[in-house]
């Protein structure tokens, strides 16, 4: 699927050679509702805004079909412009070049393909589809190719391996289907969710446009060492003046063992009631884990760039993943963060790499470095154990270092 393309002329946009109406600040330059310009130049958004439009829309279709909850949070960040400069799900062509080369065919980096899949033998290129969430319509697609990808060569080259032990590996040999399809998305409506989704204009419309963004991103519940770790990015070197972070969590799918969006979301809004801190935004993404390591951290710093951020928190083994049967990782620590820092100059978001926080029995949080230094006493929670202690109810002990994102 072609992405848009767009160059500014006065207050009107050129986009895939016809004129669009642009919103302009007194000053006549393009509205950039936020400091950071959209992936590829231009803010995506493909959802009709009126009845009759959506009525027509939906009278093209021939074929309704059911979203999956990964393809559900797939076609919402394709229709709201998240995954900006996409207009739909990803042709052969594109999503080969994706997976060979990180990026759209044009050049344009993009950390992992995005596709429709399915084991529909009758679907075919022409058809025009209405996709539903339960009896709520979504969009609509007019699909244009129909392929049978090489799973395996896919996944050696995304997350590093083939093995199904791999949690995204196991994803695309057991829940997708057996083909892809590209295909041109209109959007409908959004779904309603527990955890409320603002889409990348909204965002962008809260944040202020002449100081940095630093988007903090986390699959897991939240808790207190979190915060102590994004809020002390702001006084990253890296970061300018009077920065403010974006708490921006996932709480669509991600692998078996982890803990349900819906409760993951309800873990930041205690922590937002408990904080209250100026500097600090909280907002939420629907968007389905892969557990990709370094090239998940590209899709994560490209979406929030469309969301507005102009830095990214970078932790220790970010989106990283273990073998389900031996327990080792599939990543080094620092192999997202490289990754990142090679990268970031050409996505144009900077990373940020996250301090390594523990809690100790005489200074509260410290870097671990100075808790060596010092003699310091650590306490410990493993994630595991968060996790437990969570599903059973119980109370969460303050001293928790578990800052896994």
């Amino acid at each position: 699927m072609n992405p848009v393309r767009s160059t500014a002329v006065n207050s009107r946009i050129v986009v895939n050679g016809g004129l669009l109406p642009v919103a302009v600040r007194t000053g006549g330059t393009q509205l950039e509702a936020a400091k950071q310009t959209p992936h590829g130049g231009t803010l995506v958004d493909l959802i009709l805004k009126t009845d009759e439009e959506k009525e027509a829309a939906m009278a093209k279709c021939t074929k309704e079909l059911q979203l999956t909850p990964r393809q559900l949070c797939d076609v919402e960040l394709i229709m709201n412009g998240g995954f900006s400069p996409l207009t739909g799900f990803m042709d052969e062509s594109t999503y080969q070049h994706v997976v060979d080369n990180v990026a759209l065919p044009d050049g344009l980096i993009f950390g992992l393909p995005v596709v429709f899949d399915t084991d529909d033998e009758d679907l075919q290129p022409g058809d025009i589809v209405l996709l539903k969430d339960g009896e709520r319509p979504i969009a609509t697609v007019e699909f244009t190719d129909k392929f049978l990808p090489n799973k395996a060569y896919e996944c050696k080259k995304c997350y590093g391996t083939s093995e199904i032990e791999h949690p995204g590996c196991l994803m695309v040999a057991t829940e997708r289907g057996k083909y892809y399809m590209g295909g041109k998305v209109t959007g409908l409506n959004l779904p309603i969710r527990d955890f409320p989704c603002k889409t990348p204009a909204e965002v962008r419309a809260t944040l202020p446009d002449d100081v940095d963004v630093v988007a903090f991103q986390c699959r897991n519940p939240v808790h207190r060492a979190h915060y102590e770790l994004f809020t002390r990015a702001l006084d990253d070197p890296l970061v300018g003046p009077e920065g403010v972070v974006l708490v921006h969590p996932t709480c669509g799918p991600t692998q078996a063992d982890d803990i349900p969006g819906v409760v993951r979301y309800k873990t930041y809004e205690v922590l937002k009631e408990e904080t209250h801190n100026d500097r600090t935004r909280w907002e939420y993404l629907p968007y389905s884990m892969h557990m990709a390591g370094p090239r998940e951290a590209i899709q994560h710093m490209m979406i929030r760039k469309n969301f507005g951020c102009t830095h990214f928190i970078i932790g220790r083994d970010m989106a990283g993943s273990k073998s389900s049967v031996t327990g080792e990782d599939y990543y080094g620590a620092y192999d997202a963060q490289d990754y990142a820092k090679e990268k970031g100059p050409e996505l144009g978001v900077i990373p940020v790499p996250s301090l390594n926080l523990v809690y100790t029995e005489e200074e509260g949080y410290v870097t671990a470095d100075e808790a060596k230094e010092r003699g310091l006493h650590e306490k410990k929670l493993s994630g595991t154990k968060f996790r437990q202690m969570l599903r059973g109810g119980e109370d969460i002990p303050e001293c928790n270092e578990y800052v896994t994102c």
